[in-house]
């Protein structure tokens, strides 16, 4: 039992957050989310074999293509991500030959997952999917990078906790445009 617990994945949950814990605008936008060279995102990418989105994310990012004029690094990163085996959590299934859907039973369905062994799987999102993961305390490493803008409103992290979300500091990293990345694992 013990071997099998060392093998499983975890589940890690990165995302960027404003400031003052948003992590979207009140309109959705993403557009003070920095990406610095040195945050290592393609070592992230290495690490990890299979993505977690909910429907809404999954139709915006699943499979996007970044423009053709679109420099070779932002193409490599998208390669990497298409990569991934992806599973989307919905209560609208269909037929999609690029991931799973998955319409119920996700708690089940998660622990058989991680327990299929391999690399890491990333908990990409949205809001209502993380959220559910949160309460259901599915999420493993908590990979936070706070971007020095505050918004003041829109849409936060943590929102309507049942209980108090208990957490570990493990790691912090800062980069050059002034993220700092706060690395947690649940308690």
């Amino acid at each position: 039992m013990l071997s099998v617990l060392m093998n499983m994945k975890k589940i890690i949950l990165d995302l960027a957050v404003t400031l003052d814990g948003f992590i979207e605008g009140p309109n959705g936008e993403v557009d003070w989310c920095i990406m610095d060279e040195d945050m290592d995102f393609a070592g992230f990418m290495s690490g990890i074999d299979t993505i977690f989105y909910g429907r809404v994310s999954y139709d915006a990012w699943g499979n996007y293509q970044p423009e053709t004029s679109a420099d070779p690094v932002e193409k490599q990163l998208w390669n990497d991500i298409h990569s991934k085996q992806k599973f989307v959590f919905s209560s609208q299934t269909r037929a999609d030959e690029h991931a799973t859907f998955i319409p119920s039973d996700v708690a089940q369905r998660v622990s058989e997952i991680k327990a299929q062994g391999g690399k890491d799987i990333w908990l990409y999102g949205g809001a209502s999917l993380i959220r559910s993961f949160i309460q259901l305390g599915l999420i493993d490493i908590y990979r936070i990078s706070v971007h020095p803008v505050a918004l003041g409103s829109g849409k936060p992290l943590f929102e309507n906790l049942k209980d108090r979300v208990q957490l570990n500091l493990i790691r912090t990293n800062t980069f050059k445009s002034g993220v700092v990345q706060l690395i947690y694992e649940q308690k």
